[in-house]
């Protein structure tokens, strides 16, 4: 592999890191209730945005792996579908951190699946304060993020907004 290769597929793995970080934020400590509340009548709710989110992991790792598939799973329970968020995120990373030559470019990765899943991640926060179950803001540039590290086991924040 190219050094430049390598630098990019490590920034990859590292926004993908982010993206464990701050989703896991995002989705620790939520009540029940949350899975199932609606913002408006045609908005998703955070169960079916979190499983869109598995699905966009997984199609992440298709593309990575040479491969265009899309499977929309229908969501299921609140607990299952954060597992699965957390074990597409490790296989995504997984096939990041290997020696294989990825199916596309790195840039089309993070424009399309990995921008998506930042976004959606995003919407959780805002329907969590929406919901009445607001998670603090931090200060991410101190966060303890590292490549590699994508489950729900996060180190706690270093600085949260009051």
């Amino acid at each position: 592999m190219s050094a430049n290769l390598d630098a990019g597929r490590e920034f990859l793995r590292h926004t993908v890191a982010t993206l464990a970080y701050r989703g896991g934020k995002t989705l620790r400590d939520a009540p029940a209730s949350f899975a199932t509340f609606r913002a408006g009548t045609s908005s998703r709710t955070p169960v079916e945005i979190v499983a869109h989110l598995g699905d966009l992991l997984a199609w992440a790792a298709s593309l990575a792996e040479g491969k265009h598939e899309w499977k929309n799973a229908p969501p299921g329970e609140w607990d299952a579908e954060v597992d699965r968020f957390f074990a597409r995120l490790r296989r995504f990373d997984d096939i990041l951190a290997s020696e294989l030559p990825l199916g596309g470019p790195i840039e089309r990765l993070f424009q399309g699946p990995v921008a998506d899943a930042l976004t959606h991640v995003g919407q959780l926060a805002m329907l969590r304060r929406l919901a009445g179950v607001p998670i603090k803001g931090e200060n991410y540039f101190k966060a303890e993020i590292q490549a590699g590290r994508v489950g729900p086991e996060q180190p706690p924040p270093p600085f949260e907004f009051d």
